[in-house]
C-alpha cells in the first residue's frame, strides 16, 4: 500500500499515474515487459480499478504504456514527460502527429546532418558509429531499439554544435518514439541501410550526402505512415 500525503494536492488519479511511473522506474519494468494486470495494481496501490484504469490511460497517452487486446498492457519506453515538453505525446491521433513531425523533420534535420558534418569533434564521430552500430545490432537481433534509434538522432543532433538545434533534441525524440510504435520494424532493412548512409556521411564529413541520405530516411519513413494510413482507411470502406 502507497502513502499518498506528499501529493495531496493532486487529483487521485494524476497521483496514482505518478506512483505507477515511479513502480516502473524502480522495479525496474523494462520497454517490452508487461505490468501487473488491472486488478493486481488495484490491490497495490489500494484505490479501485477505475482509478488504475485512469493512470494506465493517462501513460499510454504519455507513450510508456500499450494496452495490447488480449495481452496485457506493457512498458514500451521508460523516459519521463520532461523529455516532452511540448506535451505532443499527448495528441491522440499518433498518425496525424506523426505526419506533422515529418513535416518538422523534412525542415530541419538534414540541414542539422549537414552542420555535424563541419562541426563534429573526432569523439563525436566515435560516439555516432557506435550507437550506429548497436541500434543496428538490436533491430537485427529483435529486441527493442527505440531508446538507441533515439540516441542515434540525438548524437546527431549534437555534432551539430548549434544550441538551439540542441533545444529541438525532444521534438526528434517523439518523432522518433511515434514512428517507431507505429510501424514495429516494417521499415528494417531501409532503417539500417540509410542509418549507414548517413553515419558514414558523416564520418567523410560529407555534407550533401549526409543531407540527401537523411532525406532519404525519414522520406521511407513517412511514405510507410502514409500507406499504414491508406490500408486502414480503406478496410474502413
Amino acid at each position: 500500500m502507497y502513502n499518498f500525503d506528499k501529493m495531496a494536492k493532486k487529483p487521485l488519479g494524476a497521483r496514482i499515474e505518478d506512483e505507477l511511473m515511479h513502480y516502473i522506474l524502480q522495479e525496474p519494468v523494462e520497454p517490452g515487459q508487461k505490468i501487473p494486470n488491472e486488478f493486481e495494481l488495484a490491490e497495490k496501490f489500494g484505490v479501485g480499478r477505475s482509478t488504475i484504469r485512469e493512470a494506465v490511460k493517462g501513460l499510454v497517452s504519455r507513450g510508456i504504456l500499450e494496452v495490447r487486446r488480449g495481452s496485457g498492457t506493457y512498458v514500451i519506453n521508460t523516459s519521463s514527460l520532461d523529455e516532452d515538453p511540448l506535451g505532443l505525446g499527448k495528441i491522440e491521433d499518433k498518425y496525424k502527429l506523426a505526419l506533422d513531425l515529418f513535416d518538422v523533420r523534412l525542415m530541419i534535420e538534414p540541414e542539422i546532418a549537414g552542420l555535424a558534418c563541419r562541426n563534429a569533434t573526432e569523439e563525436d564521430l566515435k560516439r555516432l558509429k557506435r550507437l550506429c552500430d548497436e541500434t543496428e545490432r538490436l533491430y537485427v537481433s529483435g529486441s527493442n531499439h527505440i531508446s538507441k534509434d533515439i540516441e542515434f538522432h540525438t548524437c546527431i543532433a549534437r555534432c551539430s554544435k548549434n544550441q538551439v538545434v540542441e533545444t529541438l533534441v525532444p521534438v526528434i525524440n517523439t518523432a522518433v518514439f511515434t514512428f517507431a510504435n507505429l510501424t514495429h520494424r516494417l521499415l528494417k532493412e531501409e532503417t539500417l541501410e540509410t542509418h549507414r548512409a548517413v553515419t558514414n556521411a558523416i564520418l567523410k564529413r560529407d555534407s550533401v550526402g549526409a543531407r540527401c541520405a537523411m532525406m532519404m530516411h525519414l522520406t521511407y519513413n513517412r511514405q510507410t505512415i502514409l500507406k499504414i494510413m491508406e490500408e486502414q482507411n480503406t478496410g474502413k470502406e
